[in-house]
């Protein structure tokens, strides 16, 4: 059904203008995985291939033929079952630009390597904002990121959700390089700061992301999901602001023709590197993209782009029709503040984030049927590392209790119970402000006194947090030390952290 649906949208696209298009090619079951078709190694049929626009599907001789189009790149669209072939540089070899530096064509086929035991349950490494502008920032992200998860970690595919470099194109197969030594494909997303600094058009501001990184439109699935990254930025060269979020009518052919077709059981994630939520976002594009995935039975949304960390649930008051609420999960930035602040004693700067959330990367744990989960890793910090406090270390015995106990739970959102209690006694409600993280005001006072440069850039100006609790704490507790304790549940997994504060006696 899907494929007949998915093969009458194709006989009604008119071709656009023709250019030296890949329009043409073929895609063969790459056994030995060498990305070469090799003696004996098969055709593939009914494998989707793509312009970004336009989907085809491959017939029993492996064979594709797309309409005649302007996209720049053409893409294999990796089917469950399968895992694809590294290009020289270890990213995924699923797409092929339109053109070569000669105005040819490069249309190798397409290797696809069978993986019949991928599993329905899987985690992928979500991360947003590398924003590395220099080498020393690329050396940054290797040590603090990348390094502490290399043969750690359980996931079997990587993301990066734009802004993966600032400004400087010619990081990438350094970055490139990073990512992959992870060992599992990774995917990108372009971001406001991967466009080219002096392109005359938005079709034009990407030519260097479509160079080194492919196409700005594509699909990967998985038994148990389907990721889409998307280009969600609309440049706008010549004026102010210089870009705009939103999809343009390429992309929504794109997801009119490709989302009828993936499986209901399974989650659909998309890709972008601006929230919806951002101010700048085209409110129509929103909308239409609303329509689109109020049919899908398990969206997802992960975006970047803050460089804060937010969950977002989109529901009716906000235009949003679905079944459910839709989930944004906004990811805090791996640059963090943009590799600002104190560095440590390793070198690395502090680079909190101006909502307090500390640098770092998210999880995606995928199971079949549309569950899953999102989780947020602090940089070289334990896996339990989810609450930062804030408390005042000395307090007057018998004062008022208008100083407070502060609990920045990096994934938490509006509703979260969080809860407190001192010295081991009953666990009682905080209560979630929008204020700014006390820890981080410290170090915005810190640099306003200091008579010199603590770090190489200051630490981002503190603002008010999304996901912030506060409690008084009592003053009426023995003279001495006490104890205090937060905790909340993610996931269904509880979380705590602990901190002290003295009462003092004192004399008027």
């Amino acid at each position: 059904m899907r494929q007949t649906l998915l093969t009458g949208l194709l006989l009604a696209c008119a071709p656009f203008v023709a250019t030296a298009s890949c329009v043409e090619g073929a895609v063969f079951n790459d056994v030995n995985g060498n990305g070469v078709q090799d003696a004996g190694e098969k055709p593939l049929a009914g494998i989707k291939v793509s312009d970004g626009e336009h989907i085809v599907i491959t017939g029993s001789d492996g064979r594709y033929q797309l309409p005649a189009s302007t996209q720049p790149n053409t893409f294999v669209i990796k089917p469950a079952g399968y895992s694809a072939a590294a290009r020289s540089d270890g990213l995924p070899d699923i797409w092929r630009a339109s053109t070569g530096e000669d105005g040819t064509a490069q249309c190798r086929p397409f290797a696809l390597v069978p993986q019949p035991d991928a599993p329905n349950s899987f985690q992928a490494l979500v991360l947003a904002d590398s924003q590395t502008g220099n080498a020393q920032d690329v050396s940054y992200f290797e040590r603090d990121i990348i390094a502490p998860l290399r043969g750690k970690h359980q996931a079997r595919l990587g993301m990066t959700l734009g802004d993966i470099t600032n400004d400087d194109p010619s990081l990438y197969p350094a970055l490139t390089a990073a990512v992959t030594s992870l060992g599992v494909p990774w995917l990108h997303v372009p971001g406001n700061h991967d466009m080219d600094i002096g392109a005359q058009s938005d079709a034009a501001s990407l030519a260097s992301y479509h160079r080194y990184l492919g196409p700005d439109t594509y699909a990967w699935e998985e038994p148990s999901m389907v990721f889409i990254g998307m280009d969600d930025i609309i440049a706008q060269p010549g004026q102010k602001p210089a870009y705009v979020g939103g999809l343009r009518d390429d992309q929504f052919a794109f997801l009119e023709r490709y989302l009828p077709t993936v499986a209901k059981d399974k989650l659909v994630v998309l890709g972008f590197h601006i929230p919806l939520f951002d101010h700048a976002y085209r409110a129509e594009d929103r909308a239409r993209l609303f329509a689109l995935l109020e049919k899908v039975e398990h969206p997802l949304i992960f975006s970047g782009h803050t460089h804060n960390q937010s969950q977002v649930f989109w529901a009716a008051e906000q235009g949003w029709k679905g079944a459910r609420p839709l989930h944004e999960y906004n990811v805090g930035a791996a640059c963090g503040a943009f590799w600002s602040g104190v560095k440590d004693v390793q070198g690395i700067p502090d680079t909190t984030m101006a909502d307090g959330t500390p640098n770092g990367y998210g999880l995606l744990n995928v199971q079949p049927q549309g569950r899953y989960s999102v989780e947020y890793r602090v940089a070289r910090a334990a896996q339990d590392q989810q609450i930062a406090l804030h408390a005042p270390k000395v307090l007057r015995q018998g004062a008022y209790p208008a100083w407070g106990v502060y609990a920045n739970v990096f994934m938490g959102y509006e509703g979260l119970p969080v809860e407190f209690r001192v010295d081991s006694g009953q666990w009682q409600p905080m209560k979630q402000v929008k204020q700014a993280d006390p820890r981080l005001l410290v170090e915005n006072i810190a640099d306003d006194m200091a008579d010199s440069l603590r770090g190489y850039d200051r630490s981002p100006e503190a603002v008010p947090s999304t996901h912030l609790w506060r409690a008084a704490l009592p003053t009426q507790l023995a003279e001495g030390e006490h104890t205090v304790e937060v905790r909340t549940t993610l996931n269904g997994k509880q979380y705590s952290s602990h901190t002290r504060y003295q009462l003092q006696s004192a004399t008027p």
